[in-house]
């Protein structure tokens, strides 16, 4: 099945023959990306454009950054090339009405590492790719994964709308019951706390981690009326460690090269001191394969798992290859939640 994609007309491609401008929607780390890559493959940029109600005098790439209808007026009609990522569904809404007026693809380029989901990344990793979708336990697992590879390839936004579930749709799956234990990595401001004490009857003890000091601090305030309520402020890794991590950068923050330095652990370091656990999230931007290297006895004992499977190119079969070769028992499911983008696709075990 998944030779066939590499027969469909990538972004890229699209994107190199367009007769249309090319108008850069975005300015942050996406568009970066998706810069260097056109320069890369020659493709000539004429706008770069941000929503009417959020553009203000400044340049990128040395563009000046224009709203979406000065670029009507100087442009006429142009193909859109969108760079960035939202849940808010108003957003969600403006680019679909955005849509009717203008060709809309996202090129697809990962979150964190350099590996962009091409024809070459697709053809290089077919076997791993066919591997994963095996594993798969149902049929809106391989329906997700079917549509999130063809958008990557082709940055068909319809691809993500066509298969979205909602979290209540995948709390289901979980079924969180009574006298749970949560081990939270990557709690940010404690809204996964939140969301767990939502969805389970009763718990017994919660572990969260979050590296970043500036968020911890407000983890520690947003979780102060917790009881049996655990909070660590380092990283995660494959094994206990000193890690620079990139500062003041909340959700985003991750480990990198240089920057502010932090201690790591690993997962089963966590489970030693403090027991084992029922469900562990795992949303630790881009170190979700570096996790299931030191999660061995952490995962065998069967706890349901959230992972987050959209930070590199390779998350979306790696992590899954992963967790089935520590533990073959679990069942894996795939869910993509509402997103402009692939944003938001997790991995469910049971």
């Amino acid at each position: 099945m998944f030779e066939k994609f590499l027969e469909i007309k990538s972004s890229w491609e699209e994107l190199q023959n367009s007769a249309l401008p090319v108008a850069v929607y975005g300015t942050g780390n996406g568009a970066d990306k998706v810069f260097d890559e056109f320069e890369r493959l020659g493709i000539t940029v004429s706008a770069v454009i941000a929503s009417d109600g959020f553009v203000r005098k400044r340049t990128f790439r040395g563009f000046e950054v224009k709203s979406v209808s000065q670029a009507e007026k100087e442009l006429g009609d142009f193909i859109v090339a969108l760079c960035f990522a939202s849940p808010l569904p108003q957003v969600i809404e403006s680019i679909k009405e955005l849509a009717k007026r203008h060709r809309v693809i996202m090129p697809s380029v990962p979150v964190f590492g350099d590996n962009i989901f091409n024809k070459d990344f697709l053809k290089n990793n077919l076997e791993k790719i066919k591997k994963a979708y095996s594993l798969l336990a149902d049929e809106q697992s391989k329906r997700v994964f079917e549509n999130i590879i063809r958008f990557q390839i082709t940055g068909e936004l319809n691809y993500c709308f066509e298969c979205e579930s909602s979290k209540d749709e995948a709390f289901s799956l979980l079924d969180l019951g009574e006298n749970e234990s949560f081990l939270d990595l990557g709690a940010y401001r404690g809204d996964t706390v939140e969301e767990f004490l939502r969805y389970a009857k009763s718990y017994g003890k919660i572990v969260a981690v979050e590296p970043d000091r500036k968020t911890f601090r407000k983890l520690e305030t947003n979780c102060a009326n917790i009881q049996n309520c655990t909070l660590l402020n380092c990283g995660i890794w494959s094994h206990n460690c000193t890690l620079s991590f990139d500062s003041n950068k909340g959700r985003g923050t991750s480990a990198k090269e240089s920057g502010e330095e932090a201690q790591a652990i690993c997962a089963d370091y966590i489970t030693e001191k403090y027991g084992s656990f029922t469900y562990i999230n795992i949303d630790i931007e881009g170190a979700e394969s570096k996790m299931l290297e030191g999660a061995s006895a952490a995962l065998k004992t069967g706890p349901k798992l959230c992972i987050a499977a959209y930070h590199r190119s390779e998350d979306i079969f790696e992590l899954i290859n992963k967790i089935s070769e520590i533990n073959p028992d679990y069942k894996i499911f795939l869910r993509h939640h509402p997103h402009i983008s692939f944003w938001d696709t997790n991995i469910y075990c049971l």
